[in-house]
């Protein structure tokens, strides 16, 4: 087993579960002491950064000799629960693929990018390499929002798994409460009772129309258009009684150019909306430094944009722009999680010649 491979099984053998997903998971406190450890033996400068007890990220820079451009390249930590799997912690590699919880999502890439930082070390690049080893990616992404507000870069790349595809953009989301009310009755009472479940039906079905509507526009040529269906339905107390309110609560899925405001102007004659959380859809122009970097170093890969949400948006929204590049595997909050070890082997030659060409 070669130095990466034996790396990658060493951190999916670390329960790194995310405890805000109910699973009883442990966070990210044991893998962020491995992480810190690892790379300050690499020669980095190491920074942990813990925005909430029990919930450190891992900052490792490879300092550059100065005035070149700095990259940072960004891995999370945590992973969903174990689910249905045997052997979650124990990592199989057999046939070139690793085997376990977050092999693939995404503790390959994190072992991608500490071996690049040791693989940089002695090239004396001008520009500062950072590695960002971040918590909390899989719910609220308090890792890389914490770690933006003490460090900046030039460019960025997002480690997460596209099949060694080049990542452009993604998708945002808005997620969206519309609440209808009645008058509480008992069931026997028409005269009195007003039925709030029923006055969600032209919601529910306006929902429908807008989705049918958004789907026939006009789209982005990497993402294609967005959506909107409803998540959860909430109204009622007992049988026998007239229900004085309904929430509907609706997810939004989101192109550049749309916003979370535009959404409730969508449902404006519906009814009101409110915002309960909202995610920007996230960019990247073909020419921009970092694309052509990556692309370059990659061998000119496919093109991609993706339909789900990653911490990319953060970090061009903090005016780091940056791509997603990564292995290829399966599995991802699935029974059977594997990883690609060639892809990750690959993956580490592009992050290096991506380094070379942004920070020498």
């Amino acid at each position: 087993m070669d130095d990466l491979e034996h790396l990658i099984c060493n951190l999916v053998a670390i329960e790194s579960v995310n405890p805000d997903l109910g699973h009883g998971g442990s966070g990210e406190a044991a893998i962020a002491n491995f992480v810190a450890e690892w790379l300050g033996e690499a020669g980095c400068d190491v920074t942990v950064v813990e925005p909430a007890p029990g919930r450190p990220s891992v900052v490792g820079v490879v300092r550059g000799s100065g005035g070149g451009r700095s990259l940072m390249l960004n891995a999370h930590m945590d992973t969903v629960g174990p689910g249905g799997m045997e052997s979650p912690f124990t990592p199989a590699s057999r046939d070139g693929r690793v085997y376990g919880r977050g092999a693939y999502d995404m503790k390959a890439s994190l072992a991608a990018i500490m071996v690049t930082a040791r693989a940089v070390r002695d090239e004396k690049l001008r520009g500062d390499l950072i590695i960002t080893a971040v918590s909390d990616e899989e719910v609220a992404s308090i890792g890389t929002s914490a770690v933006l507000e003490k460090f900046h870069a030039d460019a960025g790349i997002v480690t997460e798994p596209t099949e060694l595809r080049l990542c452009l953009a993604h998708k945002g989301f808005v997620w969206l409460d519309v609440e209808t009310t009645g008058v509480a009755a008992h069931g026997s009472r028409a005269d009195l009772g007003v039925d709030a479940i029923a006055a969600m039906g032209r919601v529910l079905t306006g929902v429908h129309e807008l989705d049918q509507r958004l789907r026939s526009g006009p789209g982005h040529p990497l993402l294609g258009t967005g959506t909107i269906h409803c998540s959860l339905v909430d109204g009622g107390t007992e049988m026998s009684t007239y229900p004085d309110r309904c929430l509907v609560k609706l997810e939004r899925r989101t192109i550049p150019g749309e916003t979370g405001e535009s959404c409730v102007r969508e449902l404006s004659s519906l009814g009101t909306a409110t915002i309960a959380l909202e995610r920007a859809s996230s960019e990247v122009a073909p020419g921009d430094p970092i694309a052509v970097a990556v692309a370059e170093a990659a061998g000119n890969p496919k093109v991609i944009g993706v339909a789900y949400w990653m911490d990319m948006a953060l970090m061009n929204a903090a005016g780091i722009p940056t791509v997603a590049y990564g292995p290829s595997g399966g599995g991802e909050h699935a029974d059977v999680e594997y990883v690609d070890v060639a892809s990750v082997e690959k993956c580490v030659g592009v992050y290096v010649e991506a380094a070379r060409q942004l920070c020498g």
